[in-house]
């Protein structure tokens, strides 16, 4: 036998193409469901998706959600899986030559996985790489079958033909290459990994359901004390009736939401705990869920912004808040802000993902309403948004305040700790800016001439809404009417009635605070504190 016929034949790639596939498959599904078993953010996919937010650029994480919005993370996941798909075809065509390369290939990829899943700030232990090495194993031994049967093999058939009654010849012949092949073998075997990693797929998904079933029925069965210090009702006129303005209240399902968790943590309240502890508590406490809620409940309406925020965007919204006073916990406890002599200027709130959170001490404790928050807008915390605790703190931007799925507080100082966005060059203060938005009339929109209303919001947490202008073109600044206001830490919604003529123009909108603070026409992006500017739309006048 030649050596040219113990090459595979290219028409053999397509079918190597797919044993790659399939191991990537069956190593997926078996890691899925061992992490089912783990935990769901031991699972390699969430594990990797997650060391690469964790270092991720900064600014690539701005543009991303820019551009992704809330489903940044859902592109996150099918780059990856697209990667990954790319590699097993890859390494399933290595292998028609060389099996042995190949299987170590996806034993290399479950090394990278269970490296991620360890080295993660939520990881539990060791325990967290056996999906990654689970599946990779998995994925090795199908790669390594599959590939064994399309390894062409010499068939020799030996055929015997009687040439007279005296002599007999025996001719060895030699298959094509490639034609020996196992077809019925790997058929077999392709088909046994496909159903395995079917079976495989739906075990993962039943044990993770399973899994976050206590914390829905925790949350399902949870109700809410009747808060002791009730907000008071929405002042009529606070919500404008013009078409396309925001509305005053954001609905739970429509409010954003802007974090790094790959998967939304389920809780179980019955099993929650919150410990606080550091410079200046004089005695360390553990809460249960029950402990929060047998404390004073208060509600407020506060309007939340993240940093991510561009000029005009989507990320602010406003809610309903339960929960317990977070000053008046810390008080309890002995913490004094450092105008008070108070040796810790930072909380540092820790979530049960990993999450850091740096919040300046002094405000939390300046008189605001920083909430322990357990309810939005008459509910239970959704999951997505902190079931079962979150920090709500009117006036910061959230990557300062905002830590959901909390479940650790710390009192440290700014010079002592860094948390996860201050390490990835965001400010460590920062006030929510001065900021307004043209809801309507829509960028390029093409309004009919005679009188347009121009409306939308404005917010400036903590300080309340004083004036909102609107220029149209290089004209004048004209006042907006506002509409009532809540609260100073709610959003106000205005309106402006334009006497729109035909053409095209560019309206622009400002804002003053009630410190007389006018509305930033310098533009900054988002990073590190925040972006800053003026909201216009252009829009052409039919």
């Amino acid at each position: 036998m030649t050596e040219n016929e113990r090459k595979p034949t290219k028409a053999l790639l397509p079918l190597a193409a797919l044993s790659g596939a399939l191991a990537g498959l069956a190593a997926l599904a078996v890691a899925e469901a061992v992490a089912g078993g783990v935990r769901p953010q031991a699972g390699p996919v969430v594990a990797v998706g997650g060391a690469a937010i964790d270092r991720t650029p900064a600014a690539v994480k701005d543009w991303a959600i820019r551009h992704f919005g809330t489903d940044d993370k859902l592109f996150l996941q099918l780059g990856i899986l697209a990667v990954l798909a790319l590699f097993a075809l890859a390494l399933g065509m290595v292998a028609l030559r060389f099996r042995r390369t190949g299987a170590a290939g996806v034993l290399l990829f479950g090394v990278v996985g269970a490296v991620a899943a360890t080295g993660r700030p939520d990881s539990t232990g060791l325990t967290d790489a056996l999906p990654s090495v689970a599946g990779a194993v998995v994925g090795a031994g199908v790669l390594y079958v599959l590939a064994g049967r399309l390894r062409p093999r010499a068939a020799t058939a030996t055929a015997t033909a009687t040439a007279t009654a005296t002599a007999t010849a025996t001719a060895t012949t030699v298959a094509p290459p490639g034609a020996g092949w196992d077809r019925r073998g790997f058929v077999i075997a392709a088909s046994a990994a496909a159903v395995g990693s079917a079976g495989a797929g739906l075990l993962g998904r039943s044990l993770s359901g399973a899994g976050g079933r206590d914390a829905v029925a925790s949350r399902r069965n949870l109700v809410l004390p009747t808060p002791g210090s009730r907000a008071r009702a929405v002042p009529k006129g606070a919500q404008l009736r013009v078409p396309g303005v925001s509305p005053f209240i954001t609905p739970n399902g429509d409010f954003y939401r802007v974090d790094t968790a790959l998967v939304v943590p389920k809780v179980d309240a019955t099993t929650w705990r919150l410990r606080v502890h550091g410079q200046g508590v004089r005695r360390p406490l553990t809460l249960t869920f029950d402990d929060l809620l047998r404390r004073d409940l208060v509600e407020h309406d506060i309007t939340l912004t993240c940093v991510s925020n561009e000029v005009g965007g989507p990320y602010v919204g406003n809610a309903r808040w339960i929960g317990v006073q977070l000053a008046d916990l810390l008080a309890e406890l002995g913490v004094k802000p450092p105008s008070k002599g108070g040796p810790a200027d930072q909380l540092v709130a820790r979530s049960v993902d990993g999450m850091t959170i740096g919040s300046p001490v002094e405000d939390l404790m300046d008189g605001r309403d920083a909430l322990l928050a357990v309810g939005m807008n008459g509910e239970p915390l959704p999951f997505a948004h902190g079931f079962p605790v979150r920090m709500v703190v009117p006036g910061l931007y959230g990557f300062v305040s905002a830590c959901k799925w909390i479940k650790d507080i710390e009192l440290t100082t700014f010079d002592a700790y860094d948390p996860y966005w201050v390490k990835r060059g965001w400010a460590r203060r920062a006030p929510i800016k001065t900021e307004s938005r043209i809801d309507t009339p829509k960028p390029f929109a093409r309004p009919r001439a005679g009188t347009v209303m121009v409306a939308g919001v404005a917010w400036a947490q903590h300080r309340g809404i004083d004036r909102v202008e609107v220029r149209v073109d290089d004209g004048p600044w004209q006042e907006a009417r506002l509409a009532a206001e809540d609260t100073r830490d709610t959003w106000r919604q205005w309106s402006f009635p334009w006497q729109a003529t035909k053409g095209g123009h560019t309206l622009t909108v400002r804002a003053t605070d009630r410190t007389g603070a006018l509305q930033t026409a310098k533009r900054a992006q988002t990073i590190p504190d925040g972006a800053s500017g003026r909201h216009s739309v252009v829009v052409t006048v039919d």
